[in-house]
């Protein structure tokens, strides 16, 4: 199986009325799990990259050609993209021409009318290459590689205006945040949702910051039009929760418990329950 752009997944998933995982990559072990996941439940699925972790991997074409080789020696058959995640308008080109199939540009920290400009020339230049695209509007609250929000609600009419450039699905600022949940937090504007939903009819829309959301509210905010859901923090907990307990009982110290595959096989293992867990949740197991 080849990187497919994120497209057609996402339109079947809106039609579907089912939402297809982001799961964000930052090693080897992360990478396998979640295809090696997505290919037992034979659902599709995206992989995330964003610039910092593409950096910490050694750059875009390392990402893009161990993707590809799992693919290949792994024999995944279910669709799989590789997305860019908030790209900077640098970072987009970068992805682009080392191969990734869907990329996000960020342009929400942008005036609307220059976040429409950079949007544009993004949409030419991926859809050139049959790459999708997806763009931003009103900042996602919390950090995500220095991008800093404070879970903004989109304008439902700013929405309406990028998503008539042609973008391919669109992530709307619904009260969502990146990272852990603060115990104050006021869960998400359906109502901004639905709203946003009714001006941009047919498109998949993105819920960012899908760690930590309560399950009734990611299954309302499919109902009401979200396609694709971005799974990040849950997995880095689960990860380093597992690693942690490997640790502190010792089992590095016994035999060849030091060796790095088995230091890292109980995150993997938490990885891919956590993936697994999502893509249930999400209604995309057996849709690939």
């Amino acid at each position: 199986m080849y990187l497919v752009s994120a497209t057609d997944m996402l339109q079947k998933a809106k039609a579907g009325h089912y939402a297809v995982g982001q799961f964000n990559i930052n090693n080897l072990e992360w990478t396998k799990a979640i295809l090696e996941t997505a290919e037992e439940l034979k659902s599709p699925v995206i992989l995330g990259v964003s610039e910092g972790a593409a950096k910490y991997m050694g750059g875009y074409n390392v990402v893009v050609n161990m993707v590809n080789g799992l693919l290949k020696d792994q024999n995944i058959s279910v669709p799989v993209a590789l997305h860019l995640d908030h790209g900077t308008f640098e970072g987009v080109y970068k992805a682009l021409n080392a191969g990734f199939s869907s990329i996000m540009f960020d342009g929400s920290h942008y005036g609307i009318e220059e976040n429409i400009e950079k949007t544009t020339q993004v949409i030419k230049d991926c859809h050139a290459k049959g790459v999708s695209v997806e763009a931003e509007v009103g900042a996602i609250g919390g950090e995500e590689d220095g991008v800093v929000g404070m879970g903004e609600c989109a304008d439902p009419d700013e929405c309406k205006q990028i998503a008539d450039l042609g973008v391919d699905f669109l992530a709307a600022g619904i009260g969502n945040i990146h990272g852990v949940y603060p115990a104050n937090w006021a869960g998400l504007s359906f109502e901004t949702l639905d709203a946003i939903q009714q001006k941009t009819g047919i498109m998949p829309l993105v819920l960012h910051g899908g760690s930590g959301i309560p399950n009734e509210m990611v299954k309302k905010a499919i109902t009401l039009g979200v396609s694709k859901v971005n799974v990040n923090t849950e997995c880095q907990l689960a990860f380093a929760a597992a690693t942690r307990e490997y640790i502190e009982a010792g089992k590095d110290k016994v035999g060849k418990g030091f060796d790095p595959r088995k230091v890292l096989a109980p995150g993997y293992q938490a990885i891919k329950a956590t993936v697994k867990e999502k893509m249930e949740l999400f209604g995309s197991v057996g849709k690939a």
